[in-house]
């Protein structure tokens, strides 16, 4: 079944129809002001953080699942007959109600149509500021005047503070206090106790908020919410909507929103434009100068079109053409705009992430850059510098790094119990991926501190991260597995080892060698490649099964992800960074993955292992308390699909590396979108795989690493344009079915247009031409290009 398309030209996704089968989000705002709006205008706003600065409401697993939000109300006075600008929350007969969201880049625009009142309403934050706008136009297209009654209404947290709202009510529902002067909706928390700005974590402080029109004057009024509700009602039908008019309540205490009443007489065929806006600040102050800035709503419309530009210039970086429609919508679009959320919020604000992950997740942010650094490369280099001086200085990271409060060289040193054994070796991704996308070689000799104490240059961060867990390896010689491993599902221990990270290591200390080559540490250099030679004897010897590498060893020894166990005998992480480090040799590359294909690939995707834990020791496997067929236990987990895509790139097989792709490529399920279930523009955290009864569901839609990967696999390895330190390197692997294709690069601020012609083999250069010449090698030089570049490839 099918609820929208695809709007490439201006680069949005149209929902034709309301009732999908889940809401279907996007993102708004900054790094300082995000919110989240769903389809029927659903979801919340938050400062700074998700957890902490959640100022307007939001009910976790509620039905439905997206309520309250930004809501406009619409009354037919003659009547009495109302409804809601979005289809939610009134829910009028859709045989009577016509609606269509226009998902963009940074806003959503709501169109609805019912009983010839047309509204069309677009939220947006504009650039660099703490408020929002909700922009409204109404037309009266019946061939008769109609008197209509606007009710605008938001309703705000008792405290900013997530769980003290929905939880500590004893406390919460005594410290709202609702006001309105001059127009305009005058929130504040803790009205009597003063400000902290320089500490956003402190509660014990005044907050305030504001909420305002522009364009008409508002007849009446409610601050509190029971009173605009009324007594056992809901969203759909309020009592001031159904009665008419607002009551002019003042909140003191319990619940306060924000809801104004406007009324309009519009001629036929006439429209009325209103501005509501809401956001962060005294309303006496901030609230009115805001007000007053949009007068007339020139500025509106030009901060409109500059937010839609900004967002516009970003993603105008990589541009493919290939014959799949569906592919070139999530790489040109949806894919990128999916990794810059990610790495905006994390895993810390979704309709599913509700702030129980407040900050930035280690492991998690140092991928999220690698999705992100091609795409704003200047704004990432801030962002990798912070999650750098994350890194403890024995090596190992913080879990969690609260970008609003974070002090380097301060912070205190992290449980041993805590520290996971992949944290720091996401760096070997990112900053090199970094250094190759802006030409910045002496960035590696740049001194930023670490967490805890003192300070070293991004290679010594690197050295440290090496020695951190080669200083933790246990009876095999392979590193330990510490509190986890990325798979939060295997507690290994100070004891149990990790195959993967074993892999991980691997990867670091042969791009910590190329590093030292390159900028000429060669001190550096035969620690290192000890380092490697240790590593590399451990591997050989104890991670082959035979048909593919194991996953782990337990504390006592015993083997986890091998054929000779009834459950989870195989899994995928290991196969595939095998390849990706190297040290798989031909023949163990090639049997793993195939056994991936055979044993893991479905439809949907491919799974984290096989078969599921039904009875292993959930003290060791967690994977056991999921559902089999959900997540880490053989569930289609996504995030590692894009290192499968790699791994089949580098052995040359781009059917199998795009037929992966495809397979959870979410564009792919637009038609199919009542199987998949969540929104078909965006990546998800999971899908069940054929051990559930819902085989093809996914679940977490946005946040998720799958993201990064699947758009790092596909510019990188499927495409194959990889930046180089030396300058960017021409190297596909495309499916026998794409004749050519056509790419738009930016790159350290030249412009590339790259022309592909596909061969038998779909891999390997047979001819390259730059700039009308011949040109030998896969590697296009930094020195020799131009403003604009022209290269033409031929594949073998």
């Amino acid at each position: 079944m099918k609820y929208g398309y695809f709007d490439d030209k201006n680069m949005e996704y149209v929902i034709e129809r309301p009732d999908t089968p889940a809401p279907w989000s996007n993102y708004l705002g900054n790094t300082n002001y995000g919110a989240i709006i769903t389809n029927n205008a659903g979801g919340y706003s938050f400062f700074k953080s998700s957890a902490q600065g959640r100022f307007i409401r939001y009910r976790t697993n509620s039905i439905p699942s997206d309520q309250p939000g930004r809501y406009i109300y619409f009354r037919n006075n003659a009547d009495g007959d109302y409804w809601s600008a979005s289809w939610q929350p009134v829910g009028k007969s859709l045989s009577e109600y016509r609606s269509e969201c226009r998902h963009g880049t940074a806003y959503t625009t709501i169109k609805s149509n019912y009983r010839s009142i047309i509204s069309e309403t677009t939220y947006f934050v504009p650039l660099g500021k703490n408020y929002e706008i909700w922009d409204l136009t109404l037309k009266n297209n019946d061939d008769k005047k109609r008197t209509l009654s606007v009710f605008s209404f938001v309703e705000f947290s008792s405290e900013w503070h997530l769980a003290q709202d929905l939880i500590n009510l004893q406390f919460t529902q005594y410290t709202v206090k609702m006001d309105f002067a001059d127009g305009i909706v005058r929130y504040a928390m803790l009205d009597n106790v003063p400000e902290d700005p320089d500490n956003f974590q402190n509660r014990d402080q005044r907050r305030h908020a504001f909420f305002g029109v522009v364009g008409a004057d508002s007849a009446d009024f409610d601050t509190d919410r029971d009173a605009f509700i009324g007594p056992y009602r809901s969203y759909s039908n309020p009592l001031a909507v159904e009665s008419g008019k607002c009551s002019g309540s003042l909140a003191h205490g319990d619940n306060g929103c924000g809801a104004l009443r406007s009324e309009f007489v519009l001629a036929p065929g006439e429209s009325k434009r209103i501005l509501l806006i809401l956001g962060i600040g005294k309303a006496e102050t901030t609230g009115k100068e805001v007000l007053s800035h949009y007068s007339g709503f020139k500025k509106a419309d030009e901060e409109f079109t500059e937010l839609k530009d900004h967002w516009r210039s970003k993603l105008e970086r990589f541009k493919v053409k290939t014959p799949e429609q569906n592919f070139d919508s999530m790489i040109n679009v949806w894919g990128a705009y999916n990794c810059l959320m990610t790495y905006s919020w994390s895993r810390a604000a979704s309709l599913v992430y509700s702030g129980e992950r407040d900050g930035l997740g280690y492991r998690d942010t140092v991928q999220d850059i690698l999705g992100a650094v091609s795409l704003i490369p200047d704004e990432a280099a801030g962002r990798l510098e912070l999650m750098i001086s994350g890194q403890l200085s024995h090596g190992g990271a913080m879990p969690v790094i609260k970008q609003f409060s974070h002090k380097p060289s301060a912070e205190q040193m992290t449980d041993p119990d805590k520290l996971r054994s992949d944290d720091s070796l996401w760096l070997f991704n990112t900053i090199p991926a970094y250094v190759k996308e802006t030409g910045k070689i002496d960035f590696f000799k740049k001194v930023i501190p670490y967490a805890d104490k003192g300070s070293g240059t991004v290679l010594d961060h690197l050295r440290r991260a090496i020695g951190f867990n080669m200083e933790r390896r246990g009876a095999h010689g392979l590193p330990c597995g510490l509190s986890a491993d990325w798979n939060d599902c295997l507690k290994l221990g100070y004891r149990g080892e990790s195959i993967f990270v074993a892999f991980q290591l691997r990867f670091a200390i042969k791009t910590y060698i190329e590093i030292c080559h390159l900028i000429k540490e060669y001190a550096q250099l035969e620690q290192a490649e000890k380092q490697l030679n240790e590593l590399d004897l451990a591997i050989h010897k104890h991670t082959w099964d035979g048909e593919w590498f194991v996953r782990a060893y337990g504390e006592d020894g015993s083997v986890i992800g091998s054929s000779s166990q009834s459950e989870g005998s195989i899994f995928l992480n290991t196969q595939s960074w095998a390849v990706i480090s190297g040290a798989a040799t031909t023949s163990q590359a090639e049997k793993a993955m195939d056994s991936v294909f055979k044993k893991l690939a479905t439809d949907f995707g491919i799974m984290l292992c096989a078969p599921p834990f039904k009875t292993a020791d959930y003290h060791v496997i967690r994977a056991v308390v999921l559902n089999e067929g959900q997540k880490e236990n053989a569930g289609i987990f996504c995030h590692p699909q894009g290192w499968a895509i790699m791994a089949e790139c580098l052995l040359g097989n781009g059917a199998r590396a795009y037929r992966y792709f495809k397979n959870f490529m979410p564009s792919e399920y637009n038609d199919k979108a009542e199987v998949r279930q969540i929104e078909p523009y965006v990546y998800c955290q999971s899908t069940h795989s054929k051990y559930s009864r819902r085989f093809g569901a996914s679940r977490l839609p946005w946040l998720t690493g799958a993201a990064t990967w699947a758009y790092y696999s596909a510019t990188q390895y499927i495409i194959g344009i990889r930046p180089d330190y030396y300058g960017l390197r021409i190297s596909p692997c495309l499916p026998p079915e794409w004749q050519q294709i056509e790419v738009n690069r930016i790159f350290r601020g030249k412009k590339f247009k790259i022309s592909i012609k596909n061969g038998a083999k779909g891999k390997g250069i047979s001819k390259l031409a730059f700039n009308g010449e011949k040109y030998d090698g896969e590697l296009i030089y930094a020195i020799d290009f131009k403003n604009e570049n022209i290269i033409n490839v031929e594949l073998s």
